[in-house]
């Protein structure tokens, strides 16, 4: 079985250590993995006073083989993303090796998980993760669960990288299971 070839993308939302949390796990698993980070999320790191991840390529390099439909990647993950990034997604908008490669991922019927991290939604958000949606993609809120009663951030933390490697089929323990 080929090893599945994922592209994680940290874009310029709040929440960086959602990004940052699920290429460390990708990494302690030896997940081929690719990092791009926006600038905007340069910038939100500086707020945030959190460092990130060194980056595999950068936002506008289209010599990433990920940006041709001839070599997809297995999935595009983009932790957190920010609106700007869903709205350019959602009308096709393929500026940036983030946005092509999700255009890619999305064509090619490969992954596409977008880990919105912002509240509350307006109705032209909505729409964007509707036609994100009904082109195939994934709109994972970064919404963490109570029910494991979490002791600390990192547990909320983790609770939503969970999500994202269960979308897709990564086996892992990081958060507990609902047993009803």
């Amino acid at each position: 079985m080929d090893i599945m070839r994922i592209l994680v993308v940290i874009s310029g939302a709040s929440g960086l250590e959602y990004g940052k949390r699920l290429v460390e796990e990708m990494k302690k698993m030896r997940i081929d993995m690719k990092v791009v980070v926006s600038s905007g999320a340069k910038k939100v790191a500086e707020a945030e006073n959190t460092e990130l991840p060194k980056a595999d390529y950068q936002e506008n390099d289209f010599s990433c083989p990920y940006a041709s439909g001839s070599n997809p990647p297995d999935a595009v993950v983009i932790i957190p993303c920010s609106l700007k990034t869903l709205g350019e997604i959602a009308n096709g908008v393929g500026n940036s090796l983030i946005t092509r490669a999700s255009e890619v991922a999305l064509k090619e019927r490969k992954k596409l998980i977008l880990v919105v991290r912002e509240t509350p939604y307006s109705l032209i958000t909505i729409r964007n993760m509707e036609s994100v949606t009904l082109a195939g993609g994934v709109i994972l809120p970064a919404t963490p669960g109570f029910y494991g009663k979490p002791k600390t951030v990192e547990d909320m933390i983790d609770f939503v990288v969970a999500r994202v490697l269960d979308q897709l089929a990564i086996r892992h323990d990081l958060s507990k299971r609902w047993k009803g």
